[in-house]
């Protein structure tokens, strides 16, 4: 993740050092936390035009996302990435041969492997709120059958641990990589996310028609990150023939953004990050209040001792709020940052396939923090 500064919005009237920026500016840094990635270039709505790396189908048309299928078997236990639903698009979980979580999965002999693939929101969508996604992930693993395992990437781990609350019969193990749940824990989300006025966020979604406009977002606030950035994301040099194409790709899929529903963005910025509800114990979800000491089933939790968003101390609590017994509960820390994580060459050889073979070992995992 590239911690960065906002660039002055452009309209007339507005000088760089007017005081009335001030508060669209703390917001845009907390949505730059809360929604953690790299932004550059403008905004392009639709289908993606970046080919996935894995073969895949759509399984399944749903209004928040596609299912796609990437599985090499029909048979076996099946494991669902739950990508976060944040300004881009899902490839994240699947960005490159030696950067895809998908691509690990499958060669730490996870077969049968889906992803939510998210919907950039349309004016129809605006209203839609964390049931409706929890509700479609419902319909997702039903279709898929469960139980499943389920692996949550950043916000995706919120919304997978939600799920496994609520539906706790429907998750056999659940794994979570970078995922913000107790914001109660100090970082410089936390703060800025409670920094910012309510108004100034419901002015973002007022602006965006009903949504938020990651269009609009990139035009006023975007920061290109520099090649050195890039590096520490995809962790490996990129001076070669390959690497000038991943640069390539990096800078394509870094460029294609989604718009995100106003209700749903809404809830996530006063809901959870800055009334900690999930991690307090108020958060209701489809209807019924969400206790996380009802998740008991085996967790692996995977942080980045360079995260600046989500920093190791934060995504390694969770074990802490969950009911899952101490012997079921396996975590790492990688010398990774937040997009590390999920799309870093280092990241994927060493931490993704100890998650592959904790999702096929026959115990459920041990806890064994490394440092």
């Amino acid at each position: 993740m590239v911690e960065k500064a906002p660039r002055q919005p452009r309209g007339p009237g507005l000088a760089p050092d007017d005081p009335r920026l001030w508060p669209f500016a703390a917001a845009q840094l907390a949505m730059d936390a809360c929604f953690w990635w790299l932004e550059r270039g403008p905004a392009k709505q639709g289908e993606s035009s970046l080919p996935w790396t894995t073969p895949n189908r759509v399984a399944l048309e749903l209004a928040t996302m596609q299912l796609r299928d990437c599985s090499r078997t029909r048979s076996g236990q099946p494991a669902l990435v739950c990508a976060p639903y944040a300004l881009h698009r899902a490839l994240i979980a699947d960005f490159a041969p030696g950067h895809s979580v998908v691509q690990s999965l499958q060669e730490g002999g996870v077969d049968r492997v889906y992803v939510t693939d998210w919907r950039s929101a349309t004016p129809g969508m605006r209203y839609l709120s964390i049931d409706s996604y929890l509700g479609d992930l419902n319909v997702a693993i039903d279709e898929i059958g469960a139980p499943v395992d389920l692996v949550g990437l950043c916000q995706g781990g919120w919304l997978s641990l939600l799920y496994a609350a609520r539906f706790p019969a429907k998750v056999r193990r659940l794994v979570l990589v970078g995922a913000p749940v107790d914001l109660s824990i100090d970082s410089s989300l936390s703060r800025l996310a409670r920094n910012a006025p309510e108004l100034v966020y419901e002015q973002l979604v007022a602006r965006g028609g009903g949504n938020v406009s990651g269009e609009e977002m990139l035009r006023l606030w975007s920061r290109a990150p520099n090649r050195d950035d890039i590096v520490a994301a995809l962790q490996r040099d990129l001076s070669d023939e390959q690497g000038t194409a991943l640069l390539a790709r990096f800078d394509r899929w870094n460029a294609e953004t989604l718009n995100l529903p106003g209700a749903y963005y809404l809830e996530i910025v006063n809901g959870i990050f800055r009334e900690n509800r999930i991690a307090g114990g108020s958060f209701v979800a489809l209807g019924r209040s969400i206790d996380l000491k009802d998740v008991k089933a085996p967790i692996f939790l995977l942080a980045g001792l360079d995260d600046g968003v989500v920093p190791a101390t934060q995504a390694l609590a969770t074990a802490n709020l969950v009911g899952t017994p101490p012997a079921f509960i396996a975590a790492a820390s990688e010398p990774s940052n937040h997009l590390g994580l999920f799309m870093g060459a280092r990241t994927h050889a060493h931490a993704w396939p100890r998650v592959a073979e904790w999702l096929r070992g026959d115990l459920p995992g041990v806890l064994a923090r490394s440092a």
